[in-house]
């Protein structure tokens, strides 16, 4: 893809994300505060997701396989 196709292409597409957030109607200081706030709740989600589904996704197996029988001796032993 050539220089200008693709920045023709990346000019629609923001061309579309004015159309659909409808911020075109907006003056130029609301878009860069819009824009800030959508970009930061972006970052945010983001960063949360990478920090702490891991930790999540760990404990749900660790509980699942605990609940299907995957129980250690040790864990056993201290039960009874």
């Amino acid at each position: 893809m050539d220089t200008k196709n693709m920045r023709e292409y990346l000019g629609w597409l923001y061309y579309q994300y004015l159309l659909i957030t409808g911020i075109y109607v907006l003056e130029p200081w609301e878009k860069s505060i819009f824009n800030t706030v959508l970009f930061t709740m972006v970052a945010m989600v983001i960063y949360t997701s990478y920090v702490f589904v891991p930790v999540h996704v760990r404990l749900a197996l660790e509980f699942f396989s605990g609940v299907c029988g995957g129980q250690h001796e040790s864990t056993m032993a201290l039960m009874n």
